[in-house]
């Protein structure tokens, strides 16, 4: 069955793949600036509440790398102390 497996694998990875999505309507750049300006929203209404203190303030700077993470974009390394 290995042997199968690897033909097969090795005759696919030869043609070219065509990846549809039928019931979407935007292009891909389309996609990214939209998810952009909700993460943008976000970020700014959380940077416009002006009763924050310190402790407050990082605490919103915690929210606002959480809006980027579920933009998909990494917190990175430094996204360790929630």
């Amino acid at each position: 069955m290995e042997l199968y497996k690897e033909i097969l694998a090795h005759a696919l990875s030869q043609q070219s793949v065509e990846i549809v999505f039928p019931d979407l309507h935007m292009n891909a750049t389309q996609i990214v600036e939209l998810e952009c300006y909700k993460a943008l929203q976000k970020i700014k209404a959380i940077i416009e509440d002006d009763s924050l203190d310190d402790k407050s303030c990082f605490k919103k700077i915690e929210e606002i790398v959480c809006a980027f993470e579920e933009a998909g974009s990494s917190g990175g390394g430094r996204h360790d102390f929630g």
